[in-house]
């Protein structure tokens, strides 16, 4: 029968190890470096007025905000000069504005991330006389 030989660990073969593990470390920090860091993205806002076809402002008008990315919804009650204001809107989400007066509905219209406006002026018209 043939016995097991045993090598001893050397302290060189610590050493080397050491080296190793440092080297990967080093090389882990400069790929993070490498990576592309999140873009911090402004906050704008977007207003506009609510008129009919003939262009008389529209009181008491729906108008809802829809952001593209998550479907939430946000909603605004024109005043009796048919303004409505949205703010804190991320400028790299696009956004989909629609009013509703009484049962008829404006096209909606999209507020690109593209447009560069900062503060962007999007009319909307809900087809009645």
């Amino acid at each position: 029968m043939r016995r097991s030989q045993h090598r001893p660990f050397l302290p060189e073969s610590i050493a080397v190890c050491r080296q190793l593990i440092l080297a990967s470390v080093i090389g882990l920090i400069g790929l993070m470096m490498l990576a592309p860091c999140h873009a911090q993205f402004k906050q704008r806002d977007v207003s506009g007025v609510v008129t009919d076809a003939r262009g008389n402002a529209l009181p008491r008008v729906a108008v809802q905000l829809e952001n593209t990315r998550d479907l939430s919804v946000r909603s605004y009650i024109t005043g009796k000069d048919g303004r409505y204001h949205f703010d804190g809107l991320n400028d790299d989400i696009d956004f989909t504005l629609r009013a509703k007066y009484r049962n008829w509905w404006s096209k909606p219209k999209t507020l690109s991330k593209f447009n560069a406006t900062v503060h962007p002026e999007l009319n909307l018209v809900i087809p009645i006389d």
